[in-house]
């Protein structure tokens, strides 16, 4: 029977080359958001990164794909498994506060939605021991995003419960989100990213086309490349 969720890939572009592991956000017991029509973001998730995989090593860097089972439910365990590479992105895709969600029906179905906010967002930590380095390629992220048609979303500086998180970089939709595990327990650079929101009904359609999900994560991809040029160590200085 095909397994439902692939094995873990590590590919080593070349001696030299960079290599980035790229966290599948969320697992099977915990998927994350639900999206407009009911599709659990682990999927969006999932799909996103392996074309962000792709996509990276196209361009000479190297990758370490981790959570792609479904089944990597401890936080830090990613993290220690991503001990190997010289950064880590973490994917995800994006909800709203429970208080602007509302309800429509599809498929005769009452589902939770919320078209008030659209696009990216990318978050670092300043409990990462690479707080510089993490910034520079999640800013390298967001203007290739940008001039890829992308917008970043903003809202999640709104001054509101949940919400809070100064800008890093605004331009680019960088915010700092210091205790997410992933990002202050990485033993390297680490960006967290939300690719769209998917309880945005337009938005989500648009993030689950294979077009638009490729152009994201070219534009990703180019980003890192960009701010990874050669092989770093874990702090991000090159070596």
């Amino acid at each position: 029977m095909r397994a439902l969720f692939p094995p873990l890939l590590c590919v080593a572009v070349s001696a030299g080359a960079a290599t980035v592991a790229i966290d599948v956000g969320h697992f099977i017991e915990e998927p994350g958001a639900t999206s407009a029509r009911g599709r659990p973001e682990l999927d969006f998730n999932r799909e996103l990164a392996a074309d962000i995989e792709s996509a990276a090593r196209s361009r000479g860097v190297g990758t370490l794909l981790i959570g792609a089972d479904g089944f990597a439910s401890r936080l830090t365990q990613r993290t220690a498994d991503a001990a190997g590479a010289d950064f880590f992105l973490s994917v995800h895709h994006d909800s709203v506060q429970p208080h602007f969600l509302e309800t429509w029906e599809f498929d005769r179905v009452e589902r939770l939605f919320s078209d008030r906010y659209s696009g990216f967002s990318l978050f670092v930590s300043r409990k990462n021991r690479a707080l510089a380095r993490s910034l520079a390629c999640a800013s390298a992220m967001g203007e290739a995003l940008r001039g890829a048609g992308f917008s970043p979303s903003l809202y999640h500086a709104d001054p509101i419960p949940g919400e809070n998180k100064p800008f890093a970089d605004r331009r680019n939709g960088v915010h700092y989100y210091d205790n997410l595990v992933v990002l202050k327990t990485a033993g390297t650079p680490a960006v967290l990213l939300e690719a769209g929101v998917i309880v945005n009904r337009d938005e989500e359609l648009k993030v689950q086309s294979e077009e638009v999900r490729r152009r994201i994560a070219a534009a990703v991809a180019d980003g890192l490349h960009r701010c990874l040029p050669g092989r770093r160590t874990n702090a991000g200085a090159v070596q």
